[in-house]
């Protein structure tokens, strides 16, 4: 266990390096148990999450390389022994899921533990079982396990349950080796559906659509090694670094961002007054997205004058929905969040109060944010949930004044190297073991 001691109120400067994509990363991981050869990854970001899935590959018999800072390597030519699957790390992360349609192709049967990830109030598996079972997964939720019986893979024409972006990559990765053609229709478009896709065509898939809401694949006999991926850039952390620059008043450059996965982002907070400019744009180092500079300036913002909520790609980004809350505490004016994709995310959002932030809750899922508002040091505990989590870091830079935020797992799942990096811009954190 550790915590960390934030000086809040230091101006941040220079230029800050994003990361690579958390969700894409463990979605590519679990895809390289589908491939029986040599799989080598890199830009894999260095986060707690990822460590998870990289145990849960080991457990089931995935040989995996992962000495060499930000590059894994793994091999899933042996049998696996489903039998042995590490527990604490099935049950951490909800990313485990993607191993339903991983191991369509090749196990008969098995069971994976429920997992956890984010507390966000019930979160339906029903759009994986759903889409699943048309290429022939049968899966049985028990009270602590799934049990999987994989029949033989056929081709299907689907229409998502849900347009959830994990669902999405289950139903491709089993789709890529259903013999015939399949469609998935109201398929997630977002970022790692996409860097996933891209992975999957380099090992010999054929996917067609990426980047629609409809997914053609024909059906392939096998995956093949894949001798370089390099995952793609975070637009989630990208939003928690412009955050960061809005709330402490800076003038910073957020390097490497995925423009795509940002444009709405982007153009609402210049509606609010804030002043962004776009910079060197260029590919990413797979070569698939836009990647550019964001730099910031001190801003003099106002509340958004109608409500903000996320929607699938490409509306807003549901994972940068929460991250609005401390720019909006900011801002001249009310705004209400509707965070309706959640049960329970937006209820967090009362420990912004111990900061300052005046935060009215309406019911589970909306809130009013009104400021501006003066933000103070306190101590707070992380809520069980990840950007609601890194929120309160962002409002404890912008607080004057000694601040200490406990429970900091939650946002060590997700972020790589955070307080070095903001440390490196100026900030002032210190990490306390214990």
């Amino acid at each position: 266990m550790s915590y960390v001691v934030i000086n809040g109120g230091r101006k941040l400067h220079g230029a800050i390096q994003n990361q690579s994509a958390k969700n894409s990363a463990v979605a590519i991981l679990c895809a390289a148990a589908a491939v029986r050869g040599r799989v080598v990854l890199t830009a894999v970001p260095q986060i707690e999450e990822v460590y998870r899935i990289i145990e849960l590959l080991k457990s089931i018999g995935v040989q995996v390389d992962d000495s060499k800072p930000g590059t894994v390597v793994l091999d899933s030519s042996a049998p696996l022994r489903l039998a042995a699957i590490d527990r604490p790390a099935s049950e951490k992360t909800r990313a485990s899921l993607l191993l339903f349609g991983a191991l369509a192709a090749r196990e008969k049967g098995y069971k994976i533990y429920k997992s956890g990830g984010c507390k966000l109030g019930h979160r339906t598996v029903r759009p994986h079982l759903y889409a699943l079972e048309n290429f022939g997964v049968a899966i049985l939720s028990r009270d602590r396990y799934y049990e999987v019986v994989n029949h033989p893979l056929r081709a299907a024409a689907i229409v998502m349950y849900e347009s959830g972006d994990t669902a999405t990559a289950n139903a491709v990765l089993a789709a890529v080796l259903a013999p015939g053609a399949s469609t998935i229709k109201m398929a997630s478009a977002n970022y790692q559906v996409q860097d996933l896709c891209y992975f999957l065509n380099q090992a010999g898939a054929k996917i067609s659509g990426i980047g629609t809401t409809t997914l053609t694949i024909v059906g392939v006999k096998k995956l093949q090694a894949v001798k370089e991926y390099s995952i793609m850039p975070d637009p989630i952390v990208a939003m928690t670094y412009i955050a960061a620059g809005l709330v402490t008043r800076s003038t910073v450059t957020i390097k490497n961002c995925p423009l795509e996965f940002l444009e709405l982002e982007l153009y609402k907070l210049q509606k609010m007054g804030a002043r962004l400019t776009i910079k060197n744009k260029r590919h990413s180092e797979n070569g698939k997205f836009a990647v550019v500079d964001v730099f910031i300036q001190p801003s003099t913002l106002v509340a958004l004058p109608d409500k903000i909520e996320g929607r699938p790609f490409p509306g807003l980004n549901m994972d940068n929905l929460p991250l609005f809350v401390p720019i909006l505490a900011l801002a001249k004016g009310r705004t209400l969040v509707h965070d309706w994709a959640f049960e329970n995310r937006a209820v967090y959002h009362l420990e912004l109060q111990k900061l300052g932030v005046k935060v009215t809750l309406l019911d589970p899922h909306r809130v009013w944010i009104e400021g501006p508002t003066k933000l103070v040091a306190n101590e707070v505990v992380c809520p069980p949930a990840l950007r609601p989590a890194v929120n309160i870091l962002i409002a404890m830079l912008g607080a004057k004044g000694r601040s200490v935020l406990r429970n900091t797992y939650e946002i060590d799942r997700g972020y790589e190297n955070l307080y070095e990096t903001l440390n490196q811009a100026g900030a002032d954190i210190t990490v306390v073991r214990e």
